[in-house]
């Protein structure tokens, strides 16, 4: 990845296609006022740079619930008994890798982590604490808050 400077610019691109990623090169530059190879240029390079690392299609839970189930979001709590780079770094490792977990944050002070983690309903939630949490002799603590409600989920990094 190459180091780049962003001007105001690349700013208002990134700000658009956090926005709506869908949008066509056409479109964008349209609203940035430029052209759409100067557009076509900057975002590749914004891409290349690593400012861009993914484009995804963000599901509505909601309307998936009726095929799907509703299923459990929960935030935890993670307390370890040994705090060391090592063994940080070691149980992240291991919840990263688990597809139940949406988000995973080393936190200070409190628990050593925080974690957003789905699972389709509580039998569920209970393999995966148990894969998770149980099976690791180096967690101490595991709090465990369930979801009633999204009020509101907003992946947009503020560039303002």
């Amino acid at each position: 990845m190459e180091s780049i400077e962003l001007d105001a610019l690349d700013l208002r691109l990134l700000d658009a296609l956090q926005r709506d990623a869908s949008q066509t090169n056409q479109r964008l530059a349209a609203d940035a006022h430029i052209s759409p190879p100067t557009c076509l240029r900057r975002v590749q390079r914004l891409r290349k740079a690593g400012f861009i690392e993914r484009q995804i299609a963000l599901l509505s839970p909601d309307r998936l619930a009726p095929v799907l189930g509703h299923g459990l979001q929960a935030v935890v709590e993670i307390s370890l008994d040994r705090q060391g780079a090592e063994a940080l770094d070691a149980f992240e490792a291991r919840v990263v890798s688990d597809d139940a977990v949406q988000q995973c944050y080393r936190v200070s002070p409190g628990p050593d982590f925080v974690l957003i983690v789905v699972a389709r309903d509580m039998p569920g939630y209970l393999a995966l604490a148990q894969r998770l949490f149980s099976a690791d002799a180096n967690v101490r603590n595991v709090k465990a808050f369930f979801s009633l409600k999204r009020a509101k989920f907003e992946p947009k990094v503020p560039l303002t």
